[in-house]
């Protein structure tokens, strides 16, 4: 072939591949686009600020629900994180053959199972025994949602560090535990982290596990042990009302909660940009 058809052929793949591109990224701009559109008229200060109105009155906002769901993330994230993290660790590094499969089947069954029957699983186990709903049991549903997607993650990036690292240090001396924890995770932990924040937005956004577990609140939540808001919770009882205002705040709500998983990725990528320039 010559050079002028290598060169149209080349052409077309560009604008091929920037098609498929663009059609990736269609979806998510009209989402944002739709949500911005129906919300961004119901965002003010008092929505971030302010309790829910009592039903039937005009205004208000969803601040507790806000905080519920930073806080239910944030327990999520202390149980699921170092779990998953670890759990990834011994995948990658364990010489045995049974247990690691079966550990690694079970975690790609979990990723599967819808989070409704998570949801009562977490009622059967964190909400019967203390006979009443909580943050405790709502963060014990999102941790179980995260946990095979950190777990997989961890490992194979695990996996993708040279033997030849963990070799020179091994031949050196260094115990293998400290191999591990000195050379194999710091180098691995800018995908890690990256894992991390997809599980954590992943979570952020569930609903029907907190239906069975934190249950929700129109107050400011009063310990772990309570039953607490969440934006998702929040969205999902407005947008089923009757009320034309709770209609424009559950819009306004969805809007802010795509903007916090969205500012999740953005931090995910900013700091493993930096993790991957000192690595290198």
């Amino acid at each position: 072939m010559n050079a002028a058809g290598r060169r149209v052929r080349n052409v077309v793949m560009n604008a091929a591949t920037a098609a498929a591109a663009a059609v990736v990224l269609l979806p998510l701009v009209v989402i944002f686009g739709f949500l911005t559109y129906q919300g961004a008229t119901a965002l003010n200060v008092d929505f971030f600020t302010h309790l829910p109105k009592p039903v039937g009155e005009d205004g208000g906002g969803m601040a507790n629900a806000i905080v519920g769901s930073l806080i239910l993330v944030g327990l999520a994230s202390c149980l699921g994180l170092p779990l998953g993290i670890l759990g990834g660790v011994y995948l990658a590094e364990s010489r045995d053959r049974r247990l690691p499969w079966i550990t690694r089947f079970l975690a790609d069954v979990l990723t599967g199972v819808p989070s409704i029957v998570i949801g009562i699983f977490a009622y059967g186990v964190a909400v019967l025994p203390l006979r009443r709903f909580s943050a405790l049991a709502g963060g014990f549903a999102l941790a179980v949602i995260m946990l095979p997607v950190v777990i997989r993650t961890s490992e194979e990036l695990v996996r993708l560090v040279p033997a030849s690292m963990r070799e020179a240090a091994l031949a050196l001396g260094i115990p293998e535990w400290k191999v591990i924890l000195r050379i194999v995770l710091p180098t691995a932990r800018a995908g890690i982290v990256t894992g991390a924040m997809v599980a954590v937005a992943r979570v952020a956004g569930e609903t029907a596990p907190l239906l069975f577990t934190a249950f929700g609140n129109r107050f400011w939540h009063q310990g772990v042990d309570q039953p607490i808001a969440a934006l998702p919770l929040q969205i999902f009882a407005y947008a089923i009302s009757p009320y034309d205002d709770w209609h424009r705040q559950a819009w306004a709500g969805a809007l802010v909660l795509i903007g916090i998983v969205f500012t999740v990725s953005l931090v995910a990528r900013l700091a493993t940009g930096g993790l991957l320039r000192r690595v290198r």
